[in-house]
């Protein structure tokens, strides 16, 4: 029997969930799936619990990982026509994830597909925020903008093998795949029903390099654009007013006050470090970028559908 997708997982040190996510893929509707994990030097079991499961193991070295540079690795296995990309640190909430990420592709016009993010119940409160913002609970069959993400996404393989992710941006090679696919008349479809959790429980220092290193690509992509102090005074304030709004009208202003602030400063401060960032991507900038120092847990915190959800109960 054919294979009817293939998944690339990035990995780095992600024992705390990798098992959740494969547990996700095993529960699936969707079955004679091909799931490649491309490991960039973990040192803790994330390997081991992946070889547990019905796994193909790629090893990149630390000193050569990119997240471009990663999924090319992936996706050079690939058998299937249509490649799921999940973060490592993602599990489905939904056992037709794979279904509904894959039914767009029906139509022909359609290069790529992303679904719906939620945050933990342990992320940051703005940072739910910015999912709730991104990932609306509303379908877009043609989107008119080439925003996507590949923390919950999918592509056609066949035009990944015409235009190969950009292995020198250090983030943000959705974005340029997009734009890419963009500028060649093809679409991009959000299907909020391929819903993931998505756990993001960084260090506030670890927030600030991720927007750092974003902010870096984004200016590398659209080398046109601007950020200043202006615009970074202006969404700190704007961000941080409309997360004291939300919160006060659930009732928990005083539990997040200072957080959204310290979240917001680190989004938008990075941001702006980023866009004054030049030179290539050496490796102390891969050091900095990709391997901080982190702890995470996971939980869920799910939308309502006509569907059980996935229990994680045993995981």
């Amino acid at each position: 029997m054919s294979t009817k997708c293939s998944i690339v997982i990035r990995a780095y040190n992600e024992a705390n969930h990798i098992g959740k996510l494969l547990d996700g893929i095993c529960h699936q509707s969707l079955k004679d799936v091909q799931v490649i994990l491309v490991d960039s030097g973990s040192r803790d079991r994330t390997v081991e619990i992946a070889l547990s499961y019905e796994v193909e193991i790629i090893k990149i070295s630390p000193e050569d990982f990119t997240f471009g540079r990663s999924l090319n690795l992936g996706i050079s296995r690939a058998k299937a026509p249509f490649v799921v990309i999940a973060s490592a640190h993602v599990f489905p909430v939904y056992p037709d994830w794979l279904k509904k990420m894959l039914e767009p592709f029906r139509d022909e016009k359609i290069a790529m597909v992303y679904g719906k993010q939620r945050g933990a119940d342990t992320s940051q409160f703005s940072e739910k925020q910015i999912f709730n913002q991104w990932y609306p609970d509303h379908s877009q069959h043609y989107q008119n903008h080439p925003f996507c993400n590949n923390a919950n996404s999918a592509v056609r393989r066949d035009l990944w093998k015409q235009h190969p992710f950009d292995e020198n941006l250090p983030a943000l090679e959705d974005l340029a795949w997009a734009k890419w696919v963009f500028e060649r008349g093809l679409k991009i479809n959000y299907n909020a029903e391929a819903e993931i959790i998505h756990v993001h429980n960084e260090t506030w220092h670890g927030i600030n390099n991720r927007y750092r290193r974003e902010g870096m690509a984004f200016k590398q992509i659209y080398p046109q654009e601007k950020f200043g102090l202006g615009e970074f005074s202006r969404l700190i304030i704007s961000n941080v007013c409309g997360d004291w709004c939300e919160a006060k009208k659930q009732g928990i202003l005083k539990k997040h006050f200072f957080d959204i602030i310290r979240f917001r400063w680190c989004q938008f401060w990075g941001t702006f470090q980023g866009y004054r960032q030049s030179g290539p991507l050496t490796w102390q900038l891969k050091r900095s970028f990709y391997y901080p120092r982190n702890g995470q847990k996971t939980l869920n915190d799910n939308h309502s559908r006509d569907i059980e959800p996935i229990s994680y109960d045993n995981v």
